[in-house]
């Protein structure tokens, strides 16, 4: 362990638990317990997560995702479990869940078209989960762990991906469309506050549109990234920037935070040597070029050997060397502002 990570675990000894809303970059495995398109409880998803047995559990990754990274930061634990685990734990419980849902969004189309948990269902998933501690643990314990826990939000890339092009854009332009979006994150936002969260960490879009599938669909022959949706990824995070501000003033006991995941992740694919990897438009499963969720799977030909040269796992997600890095470097310029 470094000093750095030394330092924020000694600071943050006062946070009792970690809640995730979000999409596939955050779901743990809840989605192994729903009737979803978007699932991944397979080979060779989870060949790398030690922590599990190397087997496939739900995470979009070869192993550990962002939610687990941001609770071994935090100095919580080091695996964040899905809420909806029928197996867990009251101790589990206690320490923190990840409610995100692969394929989720802020537009609640998203959500319904790919059947996962809207923002609205995890919302209520939290308060199923407070009812539930305040029943174990008694109510001036459930209230320390709801106000003073870290509380992450992250979603978006789909609404964009998978959302705006087939079904939304008769409706909007990509200016209105972000609009809609960043209300509804605003909205969000205050409903968690209401229901207690203090600590708050809203993470902007990627840099969608230079993801593997999004080149092979957008960026032409070259495989170029897609300017479209990275332009739509900017306007977007312009917005949740403004909207946290916004918050800041309105909520001044609340710290939300804006953690930036585009230009992190813009870095690392414009200097990949110097973070020790090799590809970058390309997935280590299959073809790298479109697999994800259920076209990549244990019949995917020429699935790399050594993920760690990849910084992403299928054509849509990250490897989990590449997630702890990002989560690594976007916390670490952060962390004191949660307090």
């Amino acid at each position: 362990m470094s000093c750095q990570e030394q330092n924020i675990r000694k600071k943050n000894e006062s946070v009792p638990a970690i809640f995730v809303f979000g999409d596939s970059i955050v779901d743990t495995g809840n989605n192994n317990y729903i009737k979803t398109i978007a699932k991944c409880n397979f080979p060779p998803y989870g060949r790398d997560f030690a922590a599990g047995g190397y087997k496939p559990n739900g995470r979009f990754s070869n192993g550990l995702v962002p939610s687990d990274f941001i609770a071994e930061i935090f100095g919580v634990k080091d695996i964040l479990p899905p809420y909806l685990d029928p197996n867990l734990q009251l101790q589990e419980l206690l320490t923190g869940v990840s409610f995100a849902s692969g394929g989720a969004g802020y537009d609640p189309l998203t959500s319904k078209a790919a059947g996962a948990m809207s923002l609205s269902d995890q919302l209520d998933k939290l308060g199923e989960y407070q009812k539930k501690i305040r029943e174990a643990v008694g109510e001036n314990r459930a209230e320390t762990i709801v106000s003073k826990s870290i509380y992450i939000v992250c979603l978006g890339s789909d609404d964009i991906a998978n959302t705006y092009l087939p079904f939304r854009q008769s409706q909007y332009d990509i200016p209105s469309y972000t609009d809609l979006m960043a209300s509804l994150a605003f909205t969000f936002l205050k409903e968690l506050y209401g229901v207690g969260a203090r600590r708050i960490g809203v993470v902007s879009m990627p840099i969608i549109g230079c993801v593997p599938s999004q080149r092979t669909v957008e960026g032409g022959i070259n495989r170029a990234c897609s300017d479209f949706e990275n332009q739509a990824a900017i306007l977007f995070n312009m917005k949740l920037l403004s909207q946290t501000k916004l918050l800041n003033k309105q909520f001044p006991d609340a710290r939300i935070v804006y953690l930036d995941i585009y230009n992190t992740l813009d870095q690392v694919i414009q200097n990949p040597a110097q973070y020790d990897f090799e590809v970058v438009d390309k997935g280590c499963c299959g073809t790298g070029i479109i697999e994800a969720s259920m076209s990549c799977n244990s019949l995917s030909i020429n699935t790399c050997t050594d993920d760690s040269n990849y910084i992403f796992w299928d054509s849509y997600h990250p490897t989990e060397k590449a997630y702890k890095l990002i989560t690594s470097m976007v916390l670490r310029h952060k962390i004191n502002d949660f307090f």
